[in-house]
């Protein structure tokens, strides 16, 4: 397969700044028809796909994964490092060595459509859903572009026998969809979300007849969902919980952005206030509240929050440009609404429903730690009849991996003879070629034009293309190969598969 591959990572999944639930739960956003219609009937089209030739036997065939950036890469590391169940027998029990060992993998991350958080605030869901259906089509096609200024595209890379959404959002409001199309295409593909396995996990640590409250952090775009709380309930009603958990959500506006520097959440470079800012603020529409300077705690220091005034309690614009900033406003504002409520119940778990969140798991273990042991002027523990000493963070990732594995095994779907060492990753641009498009200097989307455009016009506005080290900041590369090695050297070894790329320095980005 020729591949431009180069190592990548940029900013994608980002969240809105303010969603409006009711809005959504007064009546569902469907679908386009459109793109489902071009997908399975227009055969001039970039999206056709044939699926009477989709191949049947599929053991060899690779697993699709899909995100709106790297966040859905911590669901892939899960899988990676997967190993409950022996290789040779299939039966659980861990054998050191990976579940997954003989699968490929092709991960997609929709960056040029990114936040998808944002497009409920902008009124336009059904544009979203059209996004998480041309995903899907993408991982069960066979086209891609070689890179962004191709004008041709090619035609060898593998359709996939599963589908995992590594996206919280994309999960809430288009899983349905892929399902119900999947369901008219006749093609059979299981559609694995990441929300069913985040609640499982965090339900876990509690007893049937347990009171206690899950907490819930998340894109704003999924807080408004009301995917998880959905989730909740039904899952506690189906595995018979009688106690009183009750449920609480924080929108975390800015945290993926800041793990994945979009300029429009977080800019190293900055020392005083910008105009297109889009995290919470002292009069944005999340508010930081003057109030509980003390208790949020944000360092100051080196840019870290951007203030018009040298004197903090003299600010009238205040900017959040730290991940462990965004994390102490979001876990603040979570247990604040929770000791405001009035319940007579503990925090026990908080479910990360967010793929980025994982990346800053030591941050908000931190942030928690430091909120139990608060006191307020009078001496007084303020958020310790709210939560648990040692409130349980919930990964999803590792639950999602077990229901892949459990697929697989169920529907004798395992390759006998695979790599892992053979997955791929895309990911998508702005396609310059489209008449119309409004894309700014540096090769992005306006604001306005990403969320702005209507559902139903089928045009490409993006190309598709291998990971290119151009995207990514030695920031984020770094974080990768902290916190996510094993996927971090599947990427590396994917770009090796290029002889014609001079411009990976190997020895420098591995250890």
């Amino acid at each position: 397969m020729k591949k431009n591959f180069t190592f990548v990572l940029i900013a994608f999944l980002i969240i809105s700044c303010k969603e409006n639930p009711e809005n959504n739960s007064k009546k569902e956003v469907r679908a386009n028809k459109t793109i489902q219609s071009t997908i399975l009937n227009d055969h001039n089209s970039f999206y056709y796909i044939d699926f009477k030739k989709y191949p049947k036997e599929r053991n060899q065939l690779p697993v699709g994964i899909f995100d709106s950036g790297t966040g859905g890469l911590t669901v892939f590391d899960a899988i990676v490092n997967f190993d409950q169940f022996s290789n040779s027998s299939q039966n659980e029990g861990s054998d050191g060595e990976i579940d997954f060992n003989k699968e490929s993998f092709i991960y997609l991350a929709d960056q040029a459509n990114m936040p998808y958080g944002n497009y409920s605030h902008e009124n336009n869901v059904a544009l979203l859903k059209e996004h998480v259906i041309k995903d899907a089509q993408f991982l069960m096609s066979n086209k891609y572009y070689q890179n962004y200024n191709d004008s041709t595209y090619e035609t060898d890379k593998k359709p996939v026998k599963a589908i995992v959404i590594a996206c919280n959002t994309a999960t809430a409001y288009g899983k349905k969809d892929i399902e119900d199309f999947i369901r008219e295409a006749g093609a059979g593909i299981k559609v694995i979300g990441v929300i069913d396995a985040g609640v499982r996990g965090a339900l876990e640590h509690f007893k049937k007849d347990e009171d206690g409250i899950v907490g819930i952090l998340a894109t704003a775009g999924t807080v408004a969902s009301k995917g998880y709380i959905n989730t909740l309930n039904r899952i506690k009603k189906e595995q018979g919980f009688t106690g009183n958990i009750e449920s609480f959500q924080q929108g975390g506006v800015g945290i993926a952005g800041a793990v994945d520097e979009d300029p429009d959440y977080y800019d190293k470079n900055l020392i005083k206030p910008r105009d297109n800012y889009k995290g919470p603020g002292l009069s944005n529409q999340v508010k930081i509240n003057k109030d509980l300077l003390d208790i949020y705690n944000f360092d100051f220091s080196k840019g870290k929050m951007l203030c018009d005034n040298a004197n903090v309690d003299d600010c009238s614009v205040m900017q959040i440009n730290d991940t462990e900033n965004y994390v102490r406003y979001h876990v603040v504002s979570l247990m604040e609404t929770i000791r405001n409520s009035g319940t007579k119940n503990q925090l026990k778990s908080v479910i990360l429903g967010c793929t980025h969140f994982p990346f800053l798991l030591n941050e908000f273990k931190k942030a928690f730690a430091d909120l139990y042991n608060y006191k307020d002027k009078s001496g007084n523990y303020i958020y310790r009849k709210f939560m648990i000493k040692d409130v349980i963070l919930i990964d999803p990732s590792v639950n999602t991996a077990k229901e892949l594995y459990e697929y697989l095994q169920k529907e004798k779907l395992f390759n006998p003879s695979g790599n892992i060492k053979n997955s791929e990753f895309y990911i998508s641009v702005a396609n310059k070629d489209n008449p119309g498009a409004e894309i700014k200097e540096d090769g992005k989307f306006t604001y306005a034009y990403k969320y702005g455009r209507k559902a139903g016009e089928t045009r490409e506005y993006v190309k598709v293309v291998p990971f290119s080290r151009k995207n990514i900041s030695d920031d984020t590369l770094d974080r990768l190969k902290d916190k996510i090695p094993n996927v971090y050297r599947l990427i590396v070894d994917f770009d090796a598969m290029s002889p014609k790329l001079k411009d990976l320095d190997k020895k420098a980005m591995i250890k």
